[in-house]
């Protein structure tokens, strides 16, 4: 009987799959319940994003013309800010 073959993992792994894309965009408008309108970057369409949960909890400020990094939802909702860059 021949040694079973040590498996190999794939490239990048799975944390690579697992890690959420992230888009970098502008804030356009400010809403009611820390809703904001967001333009990403080469995208014509903006795309409504409410504020993460560690940014809430810290309390960080997001103003009109500030650049975030989003986290669109792959359904097609609503986007999570992330972080304010």
């Amino acid at each position: 009987m021949a040694a079973p073959e040590p498996q190999v993992p794939a490239e990048g792994g799975e944390e690579a799959d697992s890690r959420p894309l992230t888009v970098v965009g502008q804030v356009v408008e400010a809403l009611p319940n820390t809703l904001f309108r967001v333009l990403p970057e080469g995208g014509t369409e903006q795309v409504l994003a409410y504020l993460g949960g560690k940014m809430r909890l810290h309390r960080i400020r997001v103003l009109i013309g500030d650049r975030v990094e989003i986290i669109p939802d792959p359904y097609g909702g609503r986007a999570r800010i992330v972080r304010r860059l």
